[in-house]
């Protein structure tokens, strides 16, 4: 809960320090890393999408860099069973030879934690993580045990090379608060990436924050205020996502087989919160709901045959929803 002004200048000072930090290393980029703190704050998953090579891994590393939490990456591959990222029961020998069981955490019991080409992993491994972004939790056996607060997926993927790869399952891509799109860098940041990567200084993000402020953060950023009529815009944006649905536009209705569920909205709300602090106010937009519903719907749209034929992008869709509601207020 806010507090005091002194309190939200504090939060504010805070997270423009880790946007320095992270620009310490991080070269351009800044519509991703805006997103990804948005995720963070709002205490939501991330899924960022992007060719090899532009520094997702590096960019989530980094923002771990910048706060006291502790940082875990796992490297997906097809042969990752649910008990190597889970942890396993291992038997203990007592100084008189009886035995027991002790739980041996694994790497999912950390406060972030990198899923590295996330959909190379199989389904049987995808839906142990189902649980732990979900509920927060980890099953073994007949024992459950809690993850540690915070905890974020920031997952990583290659969206050309499709060989051996398992494409996530709907309930799993609805997990994730944003999809993130990582775009390739201008031919200035190009030149800047290769003069920070061969120098011999290498540059590193300090730390500026730890769990407990993150915490609090994400509580009192939950006070920002949403008036009744820029809900029912959010509300009926995501209804406009619906081919069913009678304002839809033809866009939808043509190339949707399915719109976004309830948690899209919830995402879009929960974002909207964020985007609204950064900016200084205490009040959500209808403005902060066009921004941000793009990377809270693009996973949330599936489109039909003829959609997926003729390339349409779920971008595109949203864009034409938004554009199409504007035109009408």
């Amino acid at each position: 809960m806010v507090e005091s002004k002194k309190q939200l200048d504090e939060w504010g000072s805070a997270i423009r320090h880790m946007q320095e930090q992270i620009g310490r290393v991080i070269v351009g980029q800044q519509d991703v890393v805006e997103q990804l703190l948005w995720c963070i704050l709002a205490g939501g998953h991330a899924l960022l999408e992007g060719i090899p090579g532009l520094g997702k891994t590096m960019l989530v590393k980094t923002i771990a860099d910048t706060v006291d939490l502790q940082f875990s990456r796992i490297q997906f591959t097809p042969d990752l069973m649910p008990a190597d990222i889970t942890g396993t029961n291992v038997i203990q020998f007592g100084t008189q030879g009886e035995t027991s069981y002790k739980f041996q955490k694994g790497p999912l019991f950390g406060h972030v934690v990198l899923a590295d080409e996330i959909n190379r992993a199989t389904p049987k491994t995808q839906s142990a993580l189902l649980e732990a972004m979900q509920e927060k939790t980890v099953t073994v056996g007949s024992e459950t045990y809690q993850l540690p607060a915070p905890f974020f997926v920031l997952a990583t993927q290659n969206p050309l090379e499709q060989e051996g790869t398992y494409p996530l399952p709907e309930a799993q891509l609805d997990r994730f608060l944003l999809k993130i799109h990582v775009t390739y860098p201008t031919k200035s940041e190009l030149k800047e990436i290769v003069l920070r990567t061969t120098s011999a200084q290498q540059l590193q993000a300090e730390k500026v924050a730890d769990g407990a402020l993150l915490r609090d953060i994400q509580t009192g950023l939950k006070d920002i205020l949403v008036a009744d009529d820029v809900l029912d815009y959010a509300v009926q944006l995501l209804m406009n996502t619906h081919p069913e649905e009678a304002t839809a536009p033809e866009s939808v209705k043509q190339y949707v087989r399915f719109g976004s569920g309830p948690r899209g909205v919830q995402a879009m709300i929960a974002v909207s919160k964020v985007k609204a602090f950064l900016a200084g106010r205490f009040h959500v937009s209808k403005q902060d709901l066009n921004v941000v519903a793009v990377p809270a719907l693009r996973h949330r749209l599936f489109l039909n045959f003829e959609g997926q034929a003729m390339g349409i992008s779920p971008d595109s869709i949203i864009a034409s929803i938004i554009q199409t509601m504007e035109s009408g207020r």
